[in-house]
């Protein structure tokens, strides 16, 4: 019977076929006792300078049980467990007439894993997404954008098949533990993603790869009778007797004004799709103010990262670029910390913006993390209560954050001339209150210029920056040095609202039959997040209605 055997150790430079010896030492067996293994997840320990990758595996012997149960009993507990494999389960299927097909306003992560859901169970979903397909919206960005700087609202870093996404880092780990999470690794895997993203603690897909991934799962989605419409704008909506009726959508092809008759509706929009969000509160759909972040992203050479995790096996072979999360503790004053957020080893800082004339950086990397410089958001936290409107309804605090965070993205376009290229300042200068010169090199791919941060960003957050950047100096010789590199500013990192569901049918506690999901909607940070929100929406519409007809 197979058993899983926890904290394998391997030295830096033992191949992984010694990982046989390591389990027939562990066992007290010898080698040829044991039948099969496989790794089940690998994780490098770099808490001290001694490297040494870990590894659980899943292990059967050429042995009776009772002989597996003595050889178990001789371990510790944390050692070694039986694996109890959980009956496979499907979503149940309800018996309710569904009046149309399942609507999927935005294909992001969240939209797209709702879309897969409906798809592979019969519900044959309309997707409904206002940018365009992956191929078309790559020569979008690559020519138009990065070498005219002409900015298209439609077809950009946001906007477009896998939505945000599809331009990150492709970061597969999150905090949340649901097992609906393994179900999205495998989807991804699936479709194109390497396999050890199914094993490793940090995985990632890469930016290069994600694309090609993407427009997989919609083939397959359009394989089982779903229906994908790009460059398809819901204008507004249709709300009687406080139940989503009717969409009106502007574009899919030379359309315009067009009303499609709703049923249940995943709203799957991300989080900079504020046009939306406006248009949503003036119907009356109930959204709540919450924290947010805002901040920096800061970028270091990628060597530099990898001498402060790595030591003096910084460079080695085996070892992935390096990365960090730190916390500089009640830098934020009342506030609360500044911390790290999205680090992108090997990558490069992008533009965010969903808007012409605005400036927002955010970060990514491709597969292999090569790029020379390494980059994370550096964040604190802000209660849009606190930014004034004395009076105003918690929906209206919403709204007020949303426009709090345009004002520094237009304060930045304007500040640099209009010419999209991201602010820029060496951390040194900016911690003494001096202007940078010299060469600007940064992995931004318009380009930089030298501007005073401190202009552009809020005075709270400049006095907690200041007091940030010499802590993590004192951690990370360096961090707030010469070769560091601050621009801004990052405001995408999640949205001042939420958009109230009911916990239980998942609906939207003011308009019935609509479904709020993902970040957009205030429930998830990330891919796996948003995708696992995405799959438990669509599994409660499921075990409401029967496939249509």
């Amino acid at each position: 019977m197979p058993f899983v055997l926890r904290n394998i150790n391997l030295e830096l430079d033992e191949p992984e076929e010694n990982l046989l010896n390591h389990v027939a030492q562990r066992l007290r067996v010898p080698p040829t006792a044991i039948r099969s293994y496989s790794i089940v997840h690998r994780s490098l320990d770099a808490r001290r300078k001694d490297l040494r990758f870990n590894y659980q595996l899943e292990v059967a012997l050429n042995e009776s049980p009772k002989a597996e149960r003595a050889h178990l009993r001789r371990l510790r507990p944390n050692q070694a467990d039986w694996i109890e494999t959980p009956a496979a389960t499907e979503p149940p299927i309800g018996h309710e007439p569904m009046p149309n097909r399942p609507i999927v306003i935005g294909f992001g992560p969240g939209g797209m894993f709702a879309a897969l859901q409906f798809a592979e169970h019969g519900y044959r979903p309309l997707i409904l997404e206002r940018g365009r397909d992956v191929r078309r919206r790559h020569r979008d960005i690559m020519h138009r954008f990065y070498r005219l700087h002409e900015f298209d609202e439609t077809s950009n870093l946001l906007f477009g098949e896998g939505g945000a996404g599809t331009y990150s880092d492709g970061k597969l780990y999150t905090r949340i533990h649901d097992p609906l999470c393994r179900q999205v690794l495998e989807a991804f895997y699936r479709h194109g993603a390497d396999p050890n993203i199914l094993i490793d603690a940090r995985p990632h897909i890469g930016s290069d790869r994600l694309p090609t991934i993407c427009t997989r799962i919609r083939e397959r989605i359009e394989s089982l009778g779903g229906e994908v419409r790009f460059e398809c704008h819901v204008d507004d909506i249709r709300v009687t007797d406080g139940r989503l009726t009717a969409l009106q959508i502007a574009g899919d092809g030379g359309r315009s004004d067009e009303w499609l008759d709703a049923g249940p509706t995943i709203l799957a929009i991300g989080h900079s799709a504020r046009d939306t969000i406006r248009m949503l509160h003036r119907h009356g759909v109930r959204l709540v103010s919450k924290p947010f972040q805002i901040g920096v992203r800061i970028e270091h050479p990628q060597s530099l990262v990898d001498l402060w995790q790595y030591g003096q096996a910084a460079g080695h072979a085996r070892l992935e670029p390096a990365e960090y999360q730190l916390v500089a503790k009640g830098a934020a004053s009342e506030r609360g910390d500044v911390f790290s957020f999205c680090m992108c080893p090997g990558g490069v800082i992008l533009p965010t913006n969903e808007s012409a004339g605005l400036i927002a950086t955010n970060g990514a990397s491709k597969s292999q993390r090569s790029s020379p410089f390494a980059n994370s958001g550096l964040v604190m936290t802000l209660d849009p209560n606190a930014l004034g409107g004395d009076g105003a309804t918690d929906a209206e605090v919403a709204l007020n954050g949303m426009a709090y965070q345009e004002r520094w993205e237009r304060l930045a376009f304007a500040t640099t001339g209009g010419t999209y290229q991201v602010p820029a300042q060496r951390a040194i200068d900016f911690v003494n209150s001096r202007g940078s010169d010299g060469a600007l090199e940064t992995s931004y791919p318009l380009g930089g210029q030298w501007t005073d941060i401190a202009g552009i960003i809020p005075n709270s957050l400049s006095d907690a920056l200041r007091r940030a950047l010499p802590m993590l100096e004192a951690c990370f010789p360096g961090y707030a040095g010469r070769e560091a590199l601050i621009t801004a500013p990052e405001t995408r990192a999640s949205a001042p609202f939420r958009i109230l569901r009911d916990s239980t049918t998942r609906e939207s506690v003011s308009v019935a039959d609509l479904y709020p999901v993902g970040e957009g909607a205030g429930y998830a940070g990330g891919i796996i997040s948003a995708a696992v929100d995405g799959l438990k929406s669509a599994a409660a519409i499921m075990a409401r209605f029967a496939p249509p007809r």
